[in-house]
């Protein structure tokens, strides 16, 4: 399994966002990105459960970030459109998966599917999303060292 780089202050992904998820991202060699996070307290929608934002958050993260397992940080998506369906609720303090993966790749966007799953294998949320291929200077002022982009370990 490939880390991918994370940032210091994305909502996702950034490890020094007190608010953040701390989200970790893991590609797969079936093409898959791998997430692990676990939801905490303020992140809680209602009590004991992970808003619903939050968990698109996660998988809209997932799906965009899956383009980079082709393109490396060359190529970032920008999201177009996205469709949630939530299953089951989330719970917080509970070490969860989420997988997203390419399913239709463009010249100008990219299509993708994602899903979280609960620790016995539910699926408790699933999406899917339309994204635009972007250089990340095309997004923001983006640079590397300042933003800390880089794989941590474990």
């Amino acid at each position: 399994m490939n880390k991918q780089p994370t940032s210091r202050m994305c909502f996702v992904c950034g490890e020094h966002n007190p608010a953040g998820i701390h989200v970790r991202f893991y590609e797969q060699e079936d093409g898959a990105l791998l997430a692990k996070f676990i939801g905490e307290e303020h992140h809680q929608g209602y009590p004991g459960r992970m808003h619903g934002g939050v968990i698109t958050a996660v998988l809209d993260e997932t799906i965009g970030r899956a383009i980079m397992i082709k393109y490396g940080d060359v190529i970032w998506g920008v999201t177009a459109e996205l469709s949630v369906r939530f299953l089951r609720p989330v719970p917080l303090d509970t070490p969860l998966t989420a997988v997203g993966r390419i399913t239709n790749d463009r010249s100008r966007l990219f299509e993708g599917e994602g899903k979280i799953y609960l620790p016995d294998g539910a699926v408790a949320a699933e999406c899917t999303g339309k994204y635009v291929k972007l250089d990340i200077t095309q997004i923001a002022d983006f640079d590397h060292e300042r933003e800390e982009w880089y794989v941590r370990p474990d």
